[in-house]
Formats: C-alpha cells, structure tokens, sequence
C-alpha cells in the first residue's frame, strides 16, 4: 500500500518528488496549492466560493480556474478521507505549512492512526545547522531535495492526543474573521490588510520606483508569513484605488509598474 504525501505548493512538491526518486520511491504526492494564510477560511471545507472570489480579487489577471483548482482540492481531501492509505504531512515552520497541517489533521480526525509527519525545522535548511536557522520561518520547498531524501526515516506517528488539539485549531481559525494569519512562536496570531497596507506605506518611495524591486525589498521584511509578490501587489493597487500611493504602467503586474508614495 502506498503512503501519500501532502504538501503545500508546488515548489515542495517538486523538492519532494526530485527526493522520492534519489531514494528510490514512487509515492503519490498531494499538493494543495492554496496559501491558507491569507483571505477568508469560513467555509473552505464546505465549497471553493468564498477562497476564489477572494483569489480572484488578489490576481485577476493570472489566468487561472481559482473555483476549478478548489474544487479539484476538495475533491482530493475528500478521497484522503476516504481512503485507507497512511498519510504524511510534510511542513516547515511557516503559517501556511502549520495551517495545512491542521486543515489535514481536521479532515482525517476520524482515521488518526493515519496520519503521519515530516517537521522540518530551520536548522535543516544547512548541513552545519548554524544556530542562527533555528527559529528561521521555513516552507517545505526550501529544502534541497538531498535533505528531504534523508527524512523518510524520520516520518513518525501524530499523537491522538495531537490530532485533537490540531482539529481543534483549525474549527477555530475557519471561525475566527480573520485577514492575515501570522505563525509567532508557535501559536496563530491574526492580522489585518490594513496592517500589511501599513508596512508598505511606510517603506514606499517617495520618488518613482520599479514595482519589481520594491517588493523584492518588502516581501522577506513582512513577518509571520510569506507575502507573495502578487498578494503585495493586490495590496498597492488598493492603496493606489485609496489615492495613498501612486501607480503607473500595468498594475497586473510588477515587472511593468512603478510605483510611489502619492
């Protein structure tokens, strides 16, 4: 019986199956792609409305099915629960890794013996394990895959007791109305866009500047989550609709705007 693999992204999925063929495995692997960290969690297990009007308010110019990639991860959660194949979750320390993991352990509360894990800490992202990576925010796709190759060995159980407490947190986060959801100390903390909106007034140019290389600054200074450049990009245009920023060229994408305070 194959083990599956969850993971979040397609960067990890890439990792982890280049690792698979190093060791000598043909697992399946399950990529959700949604980044659960931001945007409305209300009803993601029930149906993909919600998660892609808001997907398609953040990047309407990507050409991608949002409803049609969420359904497909419904349906794919669904068959996990339905199967009877054990199941690892992969994560980094990172707040839509820890949110995957809750989601998973949600859905698979029924059948906790399943379910299996893969934690990946900062220490592992260098051979030396420098002391100054251990509390680093970490994705599973930051890893080479010659590092994830050599965790196949570590895959261990979840606690019953651990189960519970991670079905538990995710119940409330889906409750709680929540924009942003920041991983601090291990725990959640939330956050709002205006906070975000905050962060990139306050480090705007005040002279016309490349939309690229602004938020290549920004986006490693943001912290509690990964902000992605097209999440940040959403965010400016907005503050450009408010008239607190200044925009120019094509606002659809930041290879071809400037950007500056107003």
């Amino acid at each position: 019986m194959n083990t599956i693999h969850v993971v979040c992204g397609d960067i990890a999925a890439q990792q982890l199956r280049a690792a698979m063929a190093q060791a000598q495995r043909a697992d399946p692997v399950l990529v959700l792609r949604d980044d659960l960290a931001i945007g409305p969690l209300r009803e993601i297990d029930e149906n993909e409305r919600q998660r892609a009007a808001f997907w398609q308010r953040v990047a309407p110019s990507a050409g991608r099915d949002y409803a049609g990639e969420l359904r497909e991860a419904l349906v794919s959660l669904q068959r996990l629960v339905e199967g009877d194949n054990a199941v690892v979750c992969w994560h980094g320390d990172s707040a839509c890794d820890q949110l995957m993991l809750r989601r998973v352990a949600f859905m698979l509360r029924s059948t906790p013996a399943r379910l299996n894990e893969i934690a990946l800490r900062g220490s592992d992202l260098s051979p030396a394990g420098h002391a100054s990576d251990a509390n680093r925010r970490t994705s599973v796709g930051m890893y080479s895959p010659d590092v994830l190759a050599q965790r196949f060995a570590r895959i261990a159980p979840i606690s019953l007791l651990r189960i519970g407490r991670l079905s538990l947190e995710w119940r409330a986060l889906k409750q709680v109305n929540t924009q942003v959801r920041r991983w601090v100390h291990n725990t959640f903390e939330g956050a709002t866009f205006a906070e975000i909106d905050d962060q990139i007034l306050a480090r705007a140019p005040v002279a016309w500047t490349p939309m690229a290389a602004f938020l290549g600054e920004l986006m490693p200074r943001i912290e509690g989550f990964f902000a992605t450049d097209s999440f940040l990009l959403w965010r400016c245009r907005e503050l450009g609709a408010a008239g607190r920023l200044a925009l120019r060229g094509d606002t659809t994408a930041a290879s071809a705007c400037d950007l500056r305070l107003e």
